[in-house]
């Protein structure tokens, strides 16, 4: 079978690689699942680039998502049987993975490959940002990098519970972007005085919580923003520098900053959250009323030119490799 590898870490076109390898055999628990679709996420980048939290052993199949068509299944397992759709796995970008039966997710037949590819990862982390988050009907969230996939996905989830988000991106033509898939409240901040349009957009309501993906001023430009007592949720680093915060927003304002990994928390949250939350996303994607984008498809072969593609500013939704 075809299987995309790394063996050393390093910039994604210069270390990954596509080879010939043995079609791996289901042990007890697990099931073999033929590739359909997996996305390339930003963990995904980082992992092979070696700044992520957890980093695998060299060498290493990446990809931590997918949808497939279970193949085989091993001793055990009764929950699943061959020819049925599943999302989940781990080092997906591969003709067949191996998947623990009971963290596979059944795929209804009324969603589509795109959206199942993609409807755990990302969903799962804004669905429970918004649990810890603790937040009531009417409360107001700001975040940035709003045209992200997280991002897209907690102003629809929020507006299920009745929670407010403004946006901020940063190019001006992203709120047109955001307007076209009927996302509001997006500010954008690449002239000023953007600070004033947010409030505008909030009617001055306080800012209670934040979701910071950017990094470096970015959290504190939040935070300048927001009510005192407010909690910032860190959840990436875009551009690649550590969290600057001044001491005027952090101290005077009682500010708090807390890390949101969804590895550790999934590993901590109770199951029965968890499967709550995951059962309200696969309702949603069935119903209809979640259908996650795609930014490009590309064969296992091409994974070199996927994963440039993956980092290009503007892409309709996250880039998928096929099997």
């Amino acid at each position: 079978m075809r299987s995309v590898f790394y063996d050393r870490f390093g910039s994604p076109p210069k270390v990954l690689q596509v080879d010939e390898r043995p079609v791996p055999a289901p042990g007890p628990g697990q099931v073999r699942v033929k590739l359909t679709l997996s996305p390339i996420h930003n963990h995904d980048l980082m992992t092979i680039t070696g700044h992520y939290g957890h980093l695998p052993k060299l060498p290493a199949v990446p990809g931590t998502e997918a949808v497939g068509v279970v193949d085989a299944a091993g001793e055990g397992v009764t929950n699943l049987k061959p020819g049925q759709r599943v999302a989940g796995g781990s080092a997906t970008w591969a003709e067949y993975y191996l998947v623990d039966a009971r963290r596979a997710v059944p795929v209804p037949d009324s969603i589509a490959d795109e959206t199942a590819a993609q409807m755990i990862s990302m969903p799962l982390s804004a669905k429970l940002l918004l649990e810890v988050m603790n937040l009531k009907r009417g409360d107001w969230i700001i975040q940035n990098a709003a045209n992200g996939a997280v991002g897209k996905m907690l102003v629809g989830f929020g507006a299920d519970l009745g929670v407010n988000v403004v946006g901020l991106v940063r190019r001006d033509a992203g709120i047109a972007e955001l307007a076209e898939a009927g996302i509001g409240n997006i500010v954008s901040t690449e002239t000023e005085g953007w600070q004033e349009r947010v409030k505008a957009a909030t009617g001055g309501a306080p800012i209670i919580r934040g979701l910071e993906s950017i990094g470096g001023k970015a959290a504190d430009d939040l935070l300048g923003v927001m009510a005192d007592g407010a909690t910032i949720y860190s959840f990436g680093a875009l551009s690649g520098r550590p969290l600057q915060v001044s001491a005027e927003n952090l101290l005077f304002k009682q500010a708090k900053i807390e890390g949101f990994w969804l590895a550790r928390l999934s590993q901590t949250t109770p199951p029965e959250v968890l499967g709550r939350l995951i059962g309200e996303i696969v309702a949603k994607a069935a119903s209809g009323k979640l259908v996650l984008p795609v930014g490009g498809v590309f064969g296992l072969e091409q994974v070199v030119e996927a994963a440039v593609a993956a980092t290009e500013p503007g892409r309709a939704g996250k880039v998928m490799l096929r099997g």
